[in-house]
């Protein structure tokens, strides 16, 4: 194993895998507690810093098991590195020896979104807007720095703690891209949230994240996506034409002012999309919502009815099988 991450981090000129082992560094600056998570090739332990107490997550990842998504993970370590914003994860720091690498993050415990709608008493258009000004601004964020996140969906939206006025924190960079003077044109994501550009093996950039924050702002008007059919390819097809509507009666309460900001998002075409910084003037988003109808019982019953683990909206699809699948549609 010796010598297969070799790569360094250009910004502090260190390897991001070496040979040196560190394991007495981080059981001598954190104490590591239960497992609180497992992956394919990783586990996740509550790490407390001994000197402050604070709590952490500490995820351990094994490097024979992730020798082919070396190029990946070493793209996400790079791009979280850059990051600092208080609605996003971070990497608190590093620790690496010979078999395994330690990533220090940010603890949350507050739970998905959608879950945590479903449980509240109260939840109105208000409530809404607050959650998409969030993500709006920690992504206008990364697309500042050049990032393009490439895979947001409610999955990746967590609260930071239990608390009820809890923020919420963007998660999961494994997908994230570094933009450049390549055309984009891979195929990633997940489909229900992913841009008609994307499905359309088309180039694109930045307006990919608006459109999944569109996405997610529909669902989080009504519960229920905006694009659905039992067959695939069906469904693609809606998300490529960009084929949805405001659906009576769910949407009878809901502002023209929350449905004008949606629609600005969901834009088939990318160059009239808005962008996260246009997004964060609207007056839907700057002004508060007009409208504190408690819309929490038809929200809810929608996200439990869409949204249950057997939905497949609910499933990690890989957009790269769904790309093979329209190929094949249009042949």
């Amino acid at each position: 194993m010796a010598g297969i991450f070799a790569k360094f981090n250009k910004d502090k000129n260190i390897p991001l895998f070496g040979k040196k082992k560190f394991d007495e560094k981080i059981t001598k600056k954190y104490k590591l507690l239960e497992v609180v998570g497992r992956g394919a090739f990783s586990e996740v332990n509550i790490g407390v810093h001994i000197s402050t107490t604070k709590r952490f997550a500490v995820k351990c990842i094994t490097k024979k098991n992730v020798t082919d998504k070396q190029n990946a993970l070493e793209n996400e370590i790079a791009i979280l590195k850059r990051i600092s914003h208080p609605h996003i994860v971070s990497l608190v720091e590093l620790f690496d020896n010979r078999e395994k690498l330690y990533l220090v993050m940010d603890l949350v415990t507050g739970g998905e979104l959608f879950d945590r709608i479903v449980e509240k008493g109260i939840y109105t258009e208000l409530d809404a807007s607050v959650l998409a000004k969030q993500v709006l601004e920690a992504i206008s964020y990364i697309h500042g720095l050049g990032i393009i996140h490439r895979d947001l969906k409610p999955e990746n939206l967590l609260y930071y703690s239990r608390d009820k006025d809890s923020k919420i924190m963007i998660t999961d960079f494994g997908l994230a891209k570094v933009e450049d003077n390549e055309v984009q044109k891979t195929a990633c994501g997940t489909p229900g949230y992913v841009a008609p550009e994307v499905l359309k093996l088309k180039s694109y950039g930045k307006p990919v994240d608006c459109w999944a924050i569109g996405v997610i702002t529909y669902i989080l008007l009504c519960g229920y996506p905006p694009f659905y059919h039992e067959d695939d390819q069906e469904l693609y097809i809606q998300i490529m034409n960009a084929d949805y509507e405001f659906d009576s009666p769910y949407w009878d309460q809901i502002s023209k002012s929350a449905k004008e900001f949606v629609s600005s998002l969901m834009q088939l075409n990318p160059e009239k999309r808005n962008t996260c910084e246009a997004s964060l003037s609207h007056k839907w988003i700057c002004g508060g919502a007009d409208n504190n109808t408690n819309i929490h019982e038809s929200v809810s019953q929608q996200i439990k009815k869409h949204f249950n683990a057997k939905s497949k909206w609910k499933q990690a699809f890989n957009a790269t099988a769904a790309i093979r699948r329209m190929q094949n549609l249009q042949m």
